[in-house]
């Protein structure tokens, strides 16, 4: 495995044209926001260049103007008799100012600035000064008019914008061109400039849209009072309605967090409770929230006592680092029951600055009372922060890497426990594979003998090594999943325990050696994941029987998975043999016979509960049995996404806390009530909850349960599937 840093020169632009590409596609392109209807029936290579251009036009106008995507995409006039203007963006009002832009696309990073194209614009311009707008097409004629009517105000100025997709400058020639016809505008007075954008400031602008847009946020304290130094802090009440609407900011109000609301727990309906049934307690039952902020505007509401009335402070750049859990609790009993409105909740503002590694110390130590996993806190690591960048700059997919209520749907994105399994298993080296069998908890240890370094600084993956190790890793599990009921004993055992031994051999016959190069068609893990059940079905067999002759019958899978010396042994002895036994019959001796008299094991739930595998609040996702299942509940569960999320409680009878109701199920009880639910009128009359209810890592209750089973390393029993509640 290796990951490649972004080189200087042709590598940098190479870089940006594809992440500027991705970006025009997903903001104006698939939303068809540009108008493409004088291209119809041109063949698709000319197309998309075409388009892009516009796009990349589009943007530019953004740039100079600050519109929106639709705004922008509307100024476009680029095709037949646009007069060499590809937009024209006319800015009303206070401070009017006309826009004629002219875009070069290139995905080379090389377009050329042209002085023809100067002389076209500047013609362009020469129309609409002497209204001549019957020269240009409809919505150029519209536009043009438009731009005259507000240059006729007054003294209005003019701007030439000329983007290119090119690192380089322009030259002097081009430059000069751009000069000297603007002295023909200028005779009466300095109206007419011009202003070149390159590549680099397009990507910077796209890169901006994808990053998370600053929160400002009001709060009323009452009573209050503030601390001056050494960091500007205020204290006091603030009303549970006006907490509420702070929710409106989405997951932004949480970026310094270092996790997001975790979803409906018990504690949180504990909380819910109180707001709704005794709201004036709640400020003595709860330790409130903590606010970081950039800086803040103060408005007393008296200039002699201010302490002796209401203080309103606005916060720029604000984040809640701790009571996130609290936040989303109020905002929903506000939602649920206007009296929990009144409830008053203690708040802290500190004012930060430009101080983010005081931040950083603030947010750790605020959340030390609360119990924080490894995980929480690689959340402030920057490389994270790049990777989210870069997953969605060059794919256009979500990355999360705080624990949070609503984590990436699969098609859409995954979770930096998904992608750091993946990494460990894509290594070279097998001890990775081994060192997360037992425990994913190893993932985030840090320093010399840790994981997490290796994993993800030395060096940072890309994103596209990533989502590849991700799409190998999900292809694997689900082939051991179809794989298991053909199996028993220790076929079964090294299913369950030998996913990322068997993951780690997928890697190392496949043919990595682009795994991480750019590729936008994601093309590379479409072969790889072709692949991978042929090389599921001839590694599990090689792999048990590899086992058996280094270290016999009677030894452990579970403890051979996890060992690291045993691992690279197994994994000499498989990949030094051949690709096939010899004698398919002989090495595959687990699968599974004629069906036999059948031991029944405790339900998945009570092993779960009882060898402490999940935490409370630890976040589910509802997956889908079979294709017909899938089918039917598509549209119900897509109009809500809590619908398809849960989280962890341990109780043994109904340990599923539903995000959609904050009531707990029963797994089974449950899938049933969705069904019933989203009307599913050919629903099966029973179903295996657990098997429909999955873990951060993919794995359902079921596979879970199953895996921390020391019983299956019996090779003499045959297993029946674990009962469902």
């Amino acid at each position: 495995m290796s990951g490649k840093n972004v080189g200087s020169g042709n590598e940098d632009v190479i870089l940006q044209v594809r992440q500027v590409k991705q970006a025009l596609r997903t903001v104006y392109l698939d939303p068809r926001l540009i108008d493409d209807s004088d291209l119809e029936g041109m063949p698709a290579n000319q197309q998309e260049p075409r388009l892009l251009s516009r796009a990349l036009t589009a943007q530019a106008v953004r740039i100079v103007t600050g519109f929106s995507p639709q705004e922008a995409a509307l100024t476009v006039i680029d095709g037949v008799a646009d007069k060499g203007i590809d937009a024209i963006a006319v800015v009303d009002g206070p401070d009017p100012h006309v826009f004629l832009v002219q875009g070069k696309w290139s995905k080379d990073g090389t377009a050329k600035g042209e002085r023809l194209a100067v002389l076209e614009l500047l013609a362009g311009l020469r129309l609409i000064d002497d209204e001549d707008f019957a020269a240009f097409n409809p919505r150029g004629r519209q536009l043009a008019e438009l731009a005259k009517t507000v240059m006729s105000k007054g003294p209005v100025p003019v701007t030439q914008v000329v983007v290119l997709m090119r690192a380089d400058e322009v030259s002097e020639g081009f430059r000069h061109a751009l000069i000297d016809g603007e002295k023909e505008f200028n005779r009466h007075g300095e109206v007419l400039d011009h202003r070149i954008i390159l590549s680099n400031e397009v990507w910077g602008s796209v890169r901006s849209d994808l990053a998370p847009q600053p929160v400002e946020l009001t709060a009323d304290l009452f009573p209050w009072f503030e601390i001056s130094s050494p960091y500007e802090s205020y204290q006091g009440v603030v009303e549970a309605g006006q907490v509420a609407e702070w929710v409106g900011h989405g997951s932004n109000l949480f970026n310094l967090n270092i996790r997001n609301p975790l979803g409906r727990t018990a504690i949180n309906n504990e909380l819910i409770s109180t707001l709704t049934s005794a709201p004036e307690n709640f400020l003595y039952f709860n330790n409130g929230v903590t606010i970081l902020c950039e800086s803040v505007v103060r408005t007393p509401q008296s200039m002699r006592a201010p302490y002796t009335r209401p203080v309103n402070l606005v916060l720029h750049n604000a984040s809640v680092v701790n009571g996130a859990q609290t936040v989303r609790s109020v905002a929903e009993a506000v939602a649920d029951d206007e009296t929990a409105a009144s409830a008053q909740i203690g708040v802290r503002v500190i004012v930060t600055g430009k101080a983010t590694d005081f931040a950083r110390q603030t947010t750790e130590a605020t959340n030390r009372q609360n119990r924080v996993e490894a995980r929480d806190r690689i959340a402030l690591d920057t490389v994270q922060a790049a990777i989210l960048e870069e997953m969605r700059a060059e794919l256009g997919l979500e990355y999360s890497v705080r624990r949070s209520e609503l984590e990436p749907h699969p098609d859409t994105g995954c979770t930096v426990v998904e992608a750091a399994c993946a990494l460990a298993c894509a290594h070279p080296d097998s001890q990775y594979a081994a060192r997360i069998a037992t425990t994913l908890d190893v993932l985030w240890e840090r320093g010399s003998q840790g994981i997490y370094d290796v994993l993800f600084r030395r060096p940072q993956p890309s994103a596209y090594l990533l989502w590849n190790a991700v799409q190998v890793l999900r292809e694997v599990r689900r082939n051991l999943h179809e794989l298991r009921p053909r199996y028993e004993g220790r076929g079964v055992a090294l299913t369950e325990h030998g996913t990322y031994l068997l993951t780690h051999l997928v890697f190392r016959r496949l043919d990595t050696e682009a795994i991480d190069e750019p590729d936008p068609k994601r093309e590379w893990a479409a072969q790889a994941v072709e692949r991978t059940p042929q090389l599921v079905k001839e590694l599990l067999p090689a792999v048990a029987a590899a086992i058996d002759e280094l270290y016999t019958v009677r030894s452990q899978i579970r403890a051979v998975c996890a060992d690291i010396e045993r691992c690279r042994e197994v994994c000499d002895r498989v990949l030094g043999a051949p690709a096939a036994p010899a004698d398919p019959a002989t090495a595959d001796k687990y699968r599974r016979k004629p069906a036999q008299r059948k031991r029944r094991r405790p339900n998945a739930v009570s092993v779960l509960i009882d060898k402490a595998v999940l935490h409370e609040g630890d976040p589910l996702t509802l997956t889908t049995g079979y294709p017909m299942e899938a089918e039917a509940l598509r549209d119900w569960l897509a109009e809500d996404e809590k619908r398809s999320r849960a989280t962890w409680v341990p109780h043994r009878t109904k340990p599923i806390l539903w995000a959609a109701d904050g009531r707990q199920y029963s797994p089974s009880g449950l899938i049933s009530l969705v069904w019933e639910l989203a009307q599913w009128e050919k629903r099966p009359v029973a179903n295996q909850g657990t098997a429909r209810w999955a873990t951060a890592s993919g794995e359902t209750l079921a596979d879970l349960a199953w895996r921390v089973l020391d019983e299956l390393e019996e090779p003499d029993e045959d297993v029946e599937s674990i009962d469902s509640v």
